[in-house]
């Protein structure tokens, strides 16, 4: 075990496996049917889109697959623009390159983290295809309106909903605005299934391609008959029988995440009215999930911000993690343009530790520690 190790108290996530994972894996073991088929991956399918209140999910490896084939199915292809928030996960404009596609970054909102109606409409061009709209740290984007947008001018919208499963604007939950919607259920998700993803299609007549898609483009007609490129995105029925057993605990895992969040804004409001940070907000008509809590210090630089995640870990344990690098900063997407948004969150956003189980006594200890540690930085300047 490392020194990193033995020190860190408290990460950042871990997936807690407090219902029948156990069960339905073993299940999964003794019937033999342990890779892309078996009836967990159906189970699963449909345990997410009961909860959405969505018809026809299509399980995938992870949450990128399901951007990469809603990608493909809207058509995203070479000469085409795809709007991308600049402050996300790399994932996202990955996902346009692999089809060819040009992502365009827009700035995010300070306050909020997403992208908002202007900022897309600040993007547009005769190029432009559509828009992959992230739904970050569980908070909905301005969702409703940007969708409007979208169908005024033609385009479609994707979202990706890998942080926000259960989220809702004017009480609908995210997924089911756009064209297509993106999940993922990778370790640090509200709901894990390790690794693995999720595509939602609107338009039934998607839904048979994208299972094509997933399988190496294998016709559901005719065996080994392959109509198209497609590609080796299926979900294993062992990663879909944890799945099944998250989803049946959804609701619990989505209360614990506000619990959590509520006790820390209540520890840290003082940071906050005292202007040296900036915390979480929740909009009119939105429910958040609070996918991880993180909070924006409002002074000193992303220096001041390093020194005081490696005071949290070295004096306390409490491992912490950074906001996004902003996408335009990567070297294989630089691009012109002004986002001082994004480029203010990426050097200034700090995570902490967020999953099911921690209790008050516990948020309270980060709380203080990151209180302190904040207030001794800021003071030596």
């Amino acid at each position: 075990m490392s020194a990193m190790a033995r020190r860190m108290r408290f990460q950042v996530s871990k997936p807690v496996l407090a219902g029948r994972e156990k069960e339905y894996v073993m299940d999964a073991l003794d019937s033999g049917w342990i890779s892309g088929s078996g009836g967990y991956v159906e189970r699963f399918e449909k345990a997410v889109s009961e909860f959405l209140g969505c018809d026809g999910g299509v399980a995938v490896v992870n949450g990128t697959a399901a951007l990469h084939l809603a990608l493909l199915a809207l058509g995203a292809r070479p000469g085409t623009k795809v709007i991308v928030p600049a402050f996300t996960y790399v994932a996202c404009p990955n996902a346009v390159r692999y089809c060819g596609a040009q992502p365009v970054f827009a700035d995010c909102d300070p306050f909020t983290w997403n992208v908002t109606r202007q900022a897309v409409e600040a993007c547009l061009s005769p190029r432009t295809a559509g828009v992959l709209l992230v739904h970050l740290f569980g908070l909905p984007a301005d969702v409703a309106s940007i969708a409007e947008l979208c169908r005024e001018r033609g385009l479609w919208l994707l979202e990706d909903c890998a942080q926000s499963l259960g989220a809702r604007q004017n009480h609908l939950p995210t997924g089911r605005f756009g064209d297509m919607a993106a999940f993922s259920f990778y370790g640090n998700k509200v709901a894990s299934s390790g690794e693995g993803g999720m595509v939602f299609a609107r338009d039934p007549a998607m839904r048979p391609l994208l299972r094509e898609l997933r399988n190496q483009g294998l016709s559901s007609a005719q065996h080994h008959w392959h109509g198209v490129i497609g590609f080796n995105y299926r979900m294993s029925n062992l990663l879909a029988a944890i799945g099944c057993a998250q989803m049946e605990m959804i609701d619990h895992h989505i209360r614990e995440r506000r619990r959590i969040a509520s006790r820390y804004i209540s520890r840290l409001q003082p940071l906050q009215a005292s202007g040296t940070i900036r915390l979480p907000v929740e909009p009119p008509g939105c429910d958040r999930i609070f996918w991880l809590f993180g909070f924006v210090l409002e002074t000193g630089s992303r220096h001041t911000k390093d020194r005081i995640r490696d005071r949290l870990l070295q004096e306390y344990g409490i491992q912490t993690r950074p906001f996004y690098v902003p996408m335009h900063r990567l070297p294989m997407y630089a691009q012109d343009g002004a986002f001082p948004n994004a480029e203010f969150l990426g050097d200034h956003g700090i995570v902490l530790p967020t999953y099911s189980g921690l209790s008050s006594e516990e948020i309270d200890e980060i709380s203080d520690a990151v209180a302190g540690i904040i207030q001794e930085e800021l003071a030596c300047g």
